[in-house]
């Protein structure tokens, strides 16, 4: 707390009431975890599990602090067996784990790879937890019940999304439900989701729709992508990958995937045969996309731009924010062809999607 009223009175943070009743939040699970670690040595040493600390929930829409919030608590966090990882990343590692499980041949893999992570982590903390894969889906209660209850593991994430709408209409939910009552049993959940987007003040002087193609256009969209994830863009190698589950066995890889914004090829997104319900699973998980590549089309790329309406369409409904690289502007990528007076609707959602009041919006449908 002293941390973040100090940033309030340095005129970094403005003051923000939703802000500081989770930043207190915070603080008391900080004052639990540190006064555990205290006095929770003997117990080390007789072998015995410490007693399960409840965590927190933090949601809210993008640039509502989640994030920074995130930040001065583990970096402020009194006790050595803490670990901040992105979501993805930790799910990735867990079926390392139980891979090697099951290699044993020694019955159930979950338990023993929580166990394996909980030797190492006392508090696990997630920065933007977005579930769209059906297997990471199917294992979740049972991996963070054993981290949780048997374990006593402590669990503080952020999330875009309340509880109730993670993995929202995804293939086989049911398998899900039981991961949200353990949420809702085991987590204070606390909403930071006021009108306020912080974020947008960052990206201030950066337009989302740069063209011609170029390297010019290629640096703004990459300065963007960095001013939104916080990642450090001298570390843009490693920028966390995903695969997206679109049902039916069928998944999409997104080349750079953080705290939920996503960057594609037009070539891959429009491309390749996609239908709807892909570009709509896509509006579903991300806040905001960022499309490279963008070519002018005409009668011979028909397909390319039904598809790339279909894409525009998905994201405007969702009130997705868009950033792209093109070879011109929104009126001039589909001069003719079939459907291009029809096209003229995406030029329109195209610019509104520019507007100061669209890029306002929080994501998802309002209403």
């Amino acid at each position: 707390m002293a941390r973040y009223d100090a940033l309030v009175a340095a005129g970094e943070l403005k003051p923000d009431p939703d802000q500081q009743n989770a930043a207190r939040a915070l603080a008391a699970l900080q004052g639990q975890l540190e006064a555990a670690e205290k006095g929770g040595f003997l117990g080390k040493l007789l072998g015995l599990k410490p007693a399960t600390i409840r965590g927190i929930y933090l949601w809210g829409g993008v640039g509502r602090g989640k994030s920074m919030l995130m930040d001065l608590f583990v970096e402020t966090l009194a006790i050595p067996d803490k670990r901040r990882v992105h979501f993805h990343a930790f799910m990735l590692e867990v079926d390392g784990l139980i891979r090697e499980e099951r290699a044993k041949e020694a019955g159930d893999p979950i338990a023993p790879s929580a166990a394996r992570i909980a030797e190492q982590v006392r508090c696990l903390a997630f920065d933007e937890m977005v579930v769209t894969n059906t297997a990471d889906a199917a294992i979740m209660a049972r991996l963070f019940t054993a981290l949780i209850v048997d374990e006593g593991v402590t669990v503080v994430t952020t999330s875009n999304r309340p509880p109730r709408d993670l993995y929202k209409d995804g293939l086989n939910r049911s398998l899900f439900l039981p991961f949200i009552d353990l949420v809702e049993q085991r987590f204070d959940v606390i909403p930071l989701n006021g009108a306020t987007d912080y974020r947008l003040d960052r990206l201030a002087g950066i337009d989302t729709w740069h063209s011609p193609l170029g390297d010019e256009a290629t640096a703004k969209v990459r300065e963007a992508f960095f001013r939104l994830t916080d990642y450090n863009p001298e570390d843009a190698a490693n920028v966390p990958s995903a695969e997206m589950d679109l049902g039916g066995g069928r998944t999409l890889h997104v080349p750079k995937s953080l705290k939920g914004v996503a960057v594609f090829s037009f070539k891959r997104l429009c491309g390749e045969n996609r239908g709807a319900a892909d570009y709509l699973a896509i509006a579903h998980a991300y806040h905001t996309v960022i499309v490279v590549g963008i070519p002018v089309m005409d009668r011979d790329n028909r397909d390319q731009a039904l598809r790339f309406t279909k894409l525009i369409d998905a994201l405007y409904e969702n009130n997705v924010k868009l950033f792209a690289t093109a070879a011109a502007e929104p009126d001039a990528l589909y001069p003719s062809g079939d459907g291009s007076f029809e096209f003229a609707r995406t030029v329109s959602r195209l610019e509104e999607m520019r507007s100061a009041e669209y890029m306002a919006h929080g994501h998802g449908v309002e209403g």
